[in-house]
């Protein structure tokens, strides 16, 4: 049995996030986007990759960045992953020369598999739900119906998660990850890590029954 890897985006303290990881989340998301109610500096979010245990991977996630801001960060936080969630290009992506997720916001005319194709060195697809000028964390859902099977990349689901409907996500798109950040918390920013267990217990339920149905 594969349970789908969790991550908990948005985190902005050590204490939080070591929770977070306690409770079962593989990796933590740590926002360097300005606007974001979640976001972080690279001074807190050392200390935050500083304290994480052991297999719990961090990702810093950037919303077309400015590529010097990108490398400043990069010289102080030692991320696992980079998380691109703008308009970058495959080339912008693979500059920095670190491991990377592109995530894309669905439309009814988004083509995945070809985003794929143009991004296919990256370690997977995170999808999320489109919503005009803003680049995520919106907490809306999209259909899950537009999602292909046959995507060459692993697909990593976000977009208006919550505990109450991560089991029907994992049993109906059996994604290789599931991204929450608001769907977990008491406000903007402030993580309800009650919401953070359920979830975690919530989505590796689903994966069970759903192998025992197999």
């Amino acid at each position: 049995m594969v349970f789908p890897r969790v991550k908990i985006c948005g985190l902005r303290d050590v204490e939080t996030a070591v929770a977070t990881a306690r409770l079962g989340a593989d990796a933590i998301g740590l926002v360097f986007y300005a606007p974001s109610p979640r976001c972080v500096d690279a001074t807190a979010a050392a200390r935050i990759v500083a304290a994480l245990p052991a297999f719990v991977s961090s990702v810093g996630l950037f919303v077309d960045a400015a590529p010097d801001y990108v490398r400043d960060v990069l010289r102080q936080v030692p991320l696992d992953l980079l998380q691109f969630h703008g308009d970058e290009s495959p080339e912008y992506c693979r500059q920095f020369g670190r491991p990377y997720i592109k995530a894309l916001r669905v439309k009814p005319d988004t083509d995945l598999v070809e985003c794929a194709k143009r991004y296919h060195d990256a370690r997977g697809l995170l999808v999320d739900a489109y919503v005009p000028g803003v680049p995520g964390g919106t907490g809306e859902a999209f259909d899950w119906a537009l999602l292909p099977n046959d995507l060459v990349l692993p697909l990593i689901l976000s977009g208006g998660l919550h505990p109450d409907n991560v089991a029907q996500a994992v049993e109906q798109v059996r994604p290789w990850a599931l991204d929450v950040s608001s769907g977990v918390e008491l406000s903007k920013g402030v993580k309800d890590l009650a919401r953070v267990a359920a979830f975690i217990r919530a989505a590796h339920r689903a994966a069970t029954e759903t192998t025992d149905e197999r």
